[in-house]
């Protein structure tokens, strides 16, 4: 934004409660009366000062003394009166030459604070050397190491992994699963790399128990086979065979086949075996190096990224798992939650343990303030000039004026003290030297 839109979006200058606010304006209005009623006290003493003066002759010396006093007193506060008047708002309403100068200065005076408080608070070397001697790691360390404060950080990472996952976009979360997932399966072929995949597999070993539980499931389902083969046999038989025929067959094909498996599921080195791995040895160079096969898998790869669940996979991943890390996040019994908590007392004990390990962070943590300090220091103290800018100058001068004014007053109460005292010494010498 430039300054220039900054200076037409004007915002209403922060303040007190409205009760604050009120209460702060009625000892305001106390004390400018208080100061007023002085002034108004000189003047008075001042006039009739110079009334007994004109309707006595001779005058007392006394006259000259109380007289000098008032009125330098007046001078005294009428100045003070204008000094701090002209702070805020044309006095009497005369635009005199420098003044109102809150309200024609705020912008330079935010420049003028903005710069002050980074040359002076986000400089560098201070905030390194207030780090430094804070010794924040220790600090960090006594608290992690109490229980309720590691159950506080559990809760804490909880609570903001929780909101961050409700704030996303699940538009935008879509789009990234779609292209960080989705996009990047349709790009490859798919036979090589699952050829290569199932190759290692096989040369690892990890097929063998696939093998071990298909020749199991096998055998189990043949033990349950009897009356399926004697009814497959009857429906094939012909007609004219005899039903005792049909059932001696279909048990002798029974145990053929129970006795066949067993002796598979028993022998690690069985032919049938030895024909499963040779078919899947094939079946992966195949994948990676016959054309047909690839341009098959191509033709499955192409059906099913087409189908409707994986058009719509991402979204539901996102459901799924969004779903879970709320979950997971909210639980205080979850994973999440329990290793957060026994990490923030792990890394409570070893830092309150270890001096290198303390010292390590002192010096993370130095370097990221300085950092921060040279880099962006002026991005934050913009802030102050920014904002300043886009306040409204009344506004601006009448809250200020609201929260130093009371203290502005005493300026007016110590101008005619002062001035009188100021103006009886005077007159006191110049009497003692010259008389009267």
């Amino acid at each position: 934004m430039s300054r220039m839109q900054a200076s037409q979006e004007r915002l209403a200058v922060p303040g007190p409660s409205p009760e604050d606010e009120a209460a702060r304006r009625k000892t305001l209005r106390n004390h400018k009366l208080f100061a007023t009623s002085l002034l108004g006290v000189a003047a008075v003493i001042f006039l009739s000062c110079q009334w007994y003066t004109a309707a006595t002759d001779p005058t007392p010396a006394w006259v000259g003394f109380v007289r000098a006093a008032a009125e330098a007193g007046m001078v005294g506060g009428l100045a003070d009166w204008f000094a701090v008047t002209a702070l805020f708002r044309y006095p009497l309403g005369l635009k005199i030459p420098h003044t109102a100068i809150v309200k024609r200065k705020k912008d330079q005076v935010g420049e003028a604070l903005s710069d002050f408080v980074a040359e002076n608070f986000l400089n560098a070397t201070l905030i390194t050397q207030k780090i430094q001697s804070a010794n924040l790691p220790t600090h960090i360390a006594n608290w992690l190491v109490k229980p309720e404060n590691a159950d506080r950080v559990s809760k804490e990472v909880g609570k903001f992994t929780a909101r961050v996952v409700r704030a996303l976009d699940p538009d935008d979360a879509e789009a990234v699963i779609r292209t960080a997932v989705v996009d990047k399966l349709k790009e490859p072929a798919w036979g090589p790399p699952v050829g290569k995949l199932l190759e290692d597999l096989i040369q690892g070993g990890q097929v063998e128990p696939v093998v071990d539980q298909l020749v199991h499931w096998l055998h189990v389902k043949a033990l349950g086979s009897e009356a399926l083969i004697v009814r497959l046999l009857d429906e094939r038989a012909p007609s004219w065979a005899p039903k005792f025929v049909n059932e001696l067959v279909g048990d002798r094909v029974y145990r053929e086949l129970i006795q066949w498996t067993a002796a598979v599921d028993r022998d690690k080195d069985h032919e049938a075996r030895q024909a499963i791995r040779r078919f899947l040895h094939q079946f992966s160079e195949d994948l990676q190096h016959d054309p047909a096969m690839i341009a098959k898998v191509e033709e499955i790869k192409h059906d099913v990224m087409a189908s409707e669940p994986m058009q719509n996979i991402a979204a539901t991943l996102w459901d799924k798992a969004s779903a879970t890390i709320i979950d997971t996040a909210e639980d205080p019994h979850s994973i999440l939650r329990q290793k957060t908590r026994e990490l923030s007392l792990e890394w409570g004990h070893r830092l309150h343990e270890d001096a290198d390990v303390r010292n390590a962070l002192d010096r993370r943590i130095t370097k990221a303030a300085a950092f921060l300090a040279d880099n962006y220091a002026e991005e934050v103290t913009s802030i102050i000039s920014e904002t300043i800018e886009r306040w409204d100058a009344d506004e601006a001068a009448d809250k200020i004026e609201l929260m130093v004014g009371k203290d502005l007053q005493y300026i007016r109460l110590n101008g005619t003290v002062v001035g009188a005292i100021a103006g009886l010494a005077i007159y006191t010498v110049s009497y003692l030297l010259f008389g009267v």
